[in-house]
């Protein structure tokens, strides 16, 4: 399974993938009774799944990295929906050390019902340092199971010296193998939907994005599946996925209904950008009409024509406009003749700002380069 750490690419083999039943879970307050255990069979027979990898991460980073790919992974193929703080996904860390130059691991310590990818980080980048400490003083490892005191920041024995034997793990002889036939499992493969690195790369050639942004925007299926949406509808893949990755994510993040709350469909989004793009609006207008999506889920084609956004292309009614600009900016029009560019740029804002951004760019531009050429042509001798 291939995961990202900084600007380099890991893979990690699986050891196992096996399904169990959750047995409920047991509490032992500390204060309120004496002696007592609660039980909470809440969670009793609820079917998990857990993996096992091999042995071969090297740093808490390349864990947690690890741990986000595979919540990625079973989120994109709807085997849970990866609330880690309702225990849908969770993490059990294995942790071994080895002094440099020998190659055989240490007794491992295990750390129990991790639920963020932050804690995962934390806790491994505890355990590693508490485990050397132990050896730079000269003392023994203690093969154990811990748990990770997020206020604490540190972990602590839950208990110790547990190996397979101590579960009294034995072959049920009720259950039999159960042979999976390999057209079974061709079926299943050929019905998955495209997994998300392999979607990543295909985004990133598909709309010639950046990988970082292809990245997040593969980053789940709705989030992928609603910028491919856009940018078909818009004919220009880095256009939308900027809109995407600042204003939609931006919505979604504010959100209390998830996707449910954006309330912009990636269709509307696409022919907002196409507009922008073809001049039929200015990025100005772009935004008060991404606005107004947001607040009433209206097409921007209802949105531009209800509120005049239509540009302003007419080159007589935008001779008219640059006139009356230049008159009362008779400065920066001097400042321009005399060779200053920098005025050019302010004088574009004025007619911008008179025109409530509507006027067409590149006309608008072209129409005070006219004007100022024919004020020099009248006061050269």
């Amino acid at each position: 399974m291939p995961f990202r750490v900084e600007d380099t690419v890991h893979r990690t083999r699986l050891v196992r993938a096996h399904l169990e039943e959750d047995a409920g879970k047991s509490f032992h307050p500390e204060s309120g009774r004496e002696a007592a255990t609660l039980i909470d069979l809440n969670r009793a027979g609820v079917p998990l799944l857990e993996v096992v990898t091999e042995p071969e991460l090297h740093s808490a980073l390349e864990a947690e990295a690890l741990l986000t790919r595979i919540h990625q992974l079973v989120t994109y193929l709807e085997i849970c929906d990866g609330n880690l703080e309702e225990g849908s996904f969770r993490c059990d860390a294995n942790v071994s050390v080895r002094p440099s130059g020998t190659t055989e691991l240490l007794p491992k310590t295990e750390i129990k019902n991790l639920n963020s990818f932050r804690n995962v980080y934390r806790a491994l980048e505890f355990e590693i340092a508490r485990q050397t400490r132990v050896l730079e003083a000269g003392e023994s490892l203690v093969q154990a199971t811990r748990l990770w005191d997020a206020n604490a920041g540190r972990t602590r024995v839950m208990r110790e010296k547990e190996e397979a034997h101590d579960y009294r793990y034995f072959p049920d002889p009720d259950l039999r193998a159960l042979e999976v036939p390999a057209g079974w499992v061709d079926e299943v493969r050929n019905g998955l939907p495209e997994l998300p690195w392999v979607r990543e790369e295909r985004l990133a050639q598909t709309y010639a994005i950046g990988f970082e942004d292809a990245r997040i925007l593969a980053g789940t299926r709705a989030l992928a599946d609603y910028f491919e949406v856009a940018a078909e509808a818009a004919g220009d893949g880095k256009g939308a996925a900027n809109w995407v990755l600042t204003e939609i994510l931006r919505l979604y993040n504010l959100s209390a209904d998830g996707w449910e709350g954006v309330r912009v469909p990636a269709v509307s989004l696409g022919k907002m950008v196409r507009m922008i793009r073809e001049g039929t609006i200015s990025g100005k207008i772009g935004k008060a009409v991404f606005a107004e999506m947001a607040d009433t889920g209206q097409s921007p084609e209802a949105i531009v024509e209800a509120r005049g956004y239509r540009p302003i292309s007419d080159p007589n009614q935008l001779r008219e406009i640059v006139a009356d600009v230049l008159n009362e900016h008779t400065g920066p029009v001097r400042d321009y003749l005399s060779g200053k560019e920098a005025a050019l740029k302010f004088l574009m804002g004025q007619v911008m700002k008179r025109t409530e951004g509507r006027a067409t760019p590149h006309l608008a531009q072209q129409a005070v380069l006219d004007a100022i050429e024919a004020r020099r042509t009248e006061t050269s001798p």
